[in-house]
């Protein structure tokens, strides 16, 4: 219980971001998470084609 009481009172201790600041932030997050999802799909599509290329 000491672990929680601890966390607790460190949470209370951090200074949360506002209105503008947190929605620009969430947006740099899921823009950058989309961008990594499409670089990685691209990416696999490419080797999938390169491998199926080869293993015929």
């Amino acid at each position: 219980m000491k672990f929680f009481k601890e966390t607790a009172e460190e949470l209370k201790l951090v200074t949360w971001p506002k209105g503008k600041k947190l929605r620009k932030d969430v947006a740099i997050v899921i823009q950058t998470a989309v961008l990594f999802v499409i670089f990685f799909g691209i990416v696999d599509y490419a080797l999938n084609f390169v491998v199926t290329f080869f293993a015929k």
